[in-house]
C-alpha cells in the first residue's frame, strides 16, 4: 500500500509541475510574440516587430542580446533610448507592438535576442534568433501582417482557449488529489481492521 501510496504521489507532483509548465507557456506566448527566427543582410537593416497584450502598454519594453536570457545585455529600451546609434526602438502602444530596427548589420551582431516586457514581477521575455547573411541583398524586414481588428480576435481567442487549458488543469489536479486522499483513507482502515483482528486474536 506504501508503493502505491507514492505512486499517487509522484502522480500528484507531476501533474502540479505540468500545470505550472502549461500555464506559464499558455500564458507567455499570449502576452508576448515574436517571430523566432529573422535573416537581414550585412550592412542591412531589420526591423522586429514584438506583439503584446494590450494590459502592458504603459510598461516598459526592451531589446536584449544574449543566448541566455538572464544574462543577456539590453541594447535599447522604452521610453528612453539607450545611447546606440544603429538600434532604435518605438512602441506603438495602440496597435500593441513595439518595433526594433537594427542598422548597419554586421556578424557581430548574428545572436540571439529578447524582446522583453518589465513587470513588478516575474518579466515577460520571448527569443528572437537573429542570422547576418552575406548573400541577401535587399533589407529584410518583419512588421505586422495582421490589422489591429485580426490581433483583438486572436487574443481573445487565445483568452479564451488558456481559461479552457486552466479549468482542464484545474480538473485534473483536483482528481489527482482526490485520488491520493481516497488511497490514504483506505490505507487507513486497512490498518485499523488489521489492528482491531490483532486485538481480537490476543483475547482468544
Amino acid at each position: 500500500m506504501m508503493k502505491t501510496t507514492g505512486m499517487f504521489d509522484g502522480f500528484f507532483d507531476a501533474t502540479v509541475l505540468c500545470l505550472i509548465w502549461l500555464t506559464k507557456h499558455t500564458v507567455d506566448s499570449v502576452q508576448l510574440s515574436a517571430p523566432e527566427e529573422v535573416t537581414a543582410a550585412y550592412g542591412g537593416s531589420v526591423t522586429v516587430s514584438c506583439q503584446y497584450d494590450h494590459q502592458f502598454r504603459e510598461n516598459t519594453k526592451y531589446w536584449c542580446k544574449g543566448r541566455v536570457y538572464d544574462l543577456c545585455a539590453i541594447v535599447v529600451k522604452t521610453p528612453r533610448k539607450r545611447p546606440n546609434d544603429r538600434t532604435y526602438i518605438a512602441d506603438n502602444k495602440e496597435a500593441g507592438v513595439f518595433t526594433v530596427t537594427m542598422t548597419s548589420l554586421r556578424d557581430s551582431d548574428q545572436d540571439s535576442y529578447w524582446c522583453v516586457i518589465s513587470t513588478s514581477g516575474r518579466n515577460i521575455y520571448t527569443r528572437v534568433k537573429l542570422l547576418i547573411s552575406h548573400t541577401v541583398v535587399t533589407t529584410t524586414t518583419t512588421t505586422p501582417d495582421i490589422s489591429p481588428r485580426l490581433k483583438h480576435d486572436e487574443t481573445s481567442w487565445w483568452e479564451a482557449l488558456r481559461w479552457i487549458l486552466f479549468i482542464l488543469m484545474l480538473f485534473c489536479l483536483v482528481s489527482a488529489h482526490i485520488a491520493v486522499w481516497r488511497k490514504k483513507v483506505e490505507r487507513k482502515i486497512c490498518l485499523r481492521k488489521k489492528f482491531h483482528c490483532e486485538n481480537a486474536n490476543n483475547y482468544e
